[in-house]
């Protein structure tokens, strides 16, 4: 049985090179007035991931980087692949270039019986006004170097919108840890998790329009997806 680990993540001390220092401000004062009044997420240990939008030229190496954030443009289209591992943890925290991000997590449903082991909620913060759309992505395995493989997105994407007042949390797991698509061409949607066996290039599609910090955290609860 595996065991899936959950850490208090440190907030990024991005200030001094990215000018995150409103956002993370804001992220601190939130902290014990949302617990007490209720911010949407669960109670109990997570792991937090935040997704940082920077300006335009940007674009520091940060391959291996351990902390929990990811950079990705500030407007436009960034790739945060998906690797299976036993825990959170950031492999490529540099989402700016045409490499992209690379983020490991667990299975969350290897049955597919649409209960995850975990949960992902997210919020946008930052300064009001921006946005972002994240849609999960996959490509079919092949074993035959003539074919060619079929990408699948999902048709239930993670929408954020800052706007004014306190930011709270909503349940994107069914829109972060499964792919919805038509895969067998019957005409149907079909419903597959990450890392489902017959499939392989997991990543998030993460399309910002000036959202500063979208924050993830994984709660160690189960969602029922059905």
């Amino acid at each position: 049985m595996n065991t899936i680990k959950f850490t208090f993540a440190a907030l990024p001390l991005c200030a001094l090179l990215f000018g995150c220092a409103s956002e993370l401000h804001e992220e601190r004062d939130l902290g014990v007035a949302e617990q007490a009044n209720g911010n949407g997420a669960p109670s109990g240990s997570h792991h937090t991931l935040n997704i940082i939008g920077v300006p335009k030229g940007k674009n520091p190496d940060m391959t291996g980087n351990s902390g929990s954030r990811i950079f990705v443009p500030l407007d436009g289209p960034a790739q945060i692949y998906l690797a299976e591992g036993p825990s959170f943890n950031v492999l490529d925290a540099n989402g700016t270039d045409a490499n992209g991000a690379k983020f490991e997590l667990p299975a969350a449903d290897a049955d597919n019986d649409g209960i995850t082991s975990y949960s992902v909620f997210a919020r946008p913060l930052g300064t009001p006004g921006g946005s972002s759309t994240t849609t999960t992505c996959m490509t079919e395995t092949v074993t035959s170097p003539t074919d060619e493989a079929e990408e699948y997105c999902s048709v239930y994407s993670m929408e954020l919108d800052r706007t004014k007042g306190k930011q709270t949390f909503t349940n994107v797991s069914k829109e972060l840890l499964y792919v919805y698509a038509d895969v067998d061409g019957d005409g149907d949607i079909d419903r597959v998790p990450l890392f489902a066996d017959g499939y392989e290039n997991f990543l998030w599609d993460y399309d910002n329009n000036g959202l500063k910090v979208a924050q993830l955290r994984f709660y160690d609860e189960a969602t029922n997806v059905n």
